[in-house]
């Protein structure tokens, strides 16, 4: 049942990126920041984190999820560091995704062969 949970809301997630890249004349970097901006402010309003809880790697793998990492990372560490936390917690929270994203590219750019378009 987990999965189908995480596939439901992982693909109504991809579903609302295929319709605002079909039917809007959105860039796609703009519609990969407004979902991290989304990701963001929904968790600021409580409502990421029990969609999380209940689609798992659904809602925690997509960019949305990507913002309430950040979110959360803000939030523990300005509880714990003050003001001082709103600035690095952001990047603590979300390290490890961070690192993971720029180890497998630079392993997929020294197998594959980069051309010029």
């Amino acid at each position: 049942m987990e999965y189908l949970k995480a596939f439901l809301v992982g693909g109504a997630i991809c579903v609302v990126g295929q319709l605002l890249i079909d039917y809007t004349k959105l860039t796609p970097a703009r519609i990969l920041v407004s979902f991290v901006v989304a990701g963001v402010i929904l968790s600021a309003l409580g409502l990421y984190g029990p969609l999380v809880e209940f689609a798992g790697a659904g809602a925690a793998v997509p960019l949305t999820g990507f913002g309430h990492v950040l979110a959360e990372g803000v939030r523990k560490a300005v509880d714990e560091k003050g003001l001082l936390g709103a600035l690095c917690g952001g990047l603590s929270g979300s390290a490890a995704g961070i690192t993971a994203a720029m180890i497998f590219g630079l392993l997929v750019s020294l197998i594959s062969k980069p051309s010029s378009k």
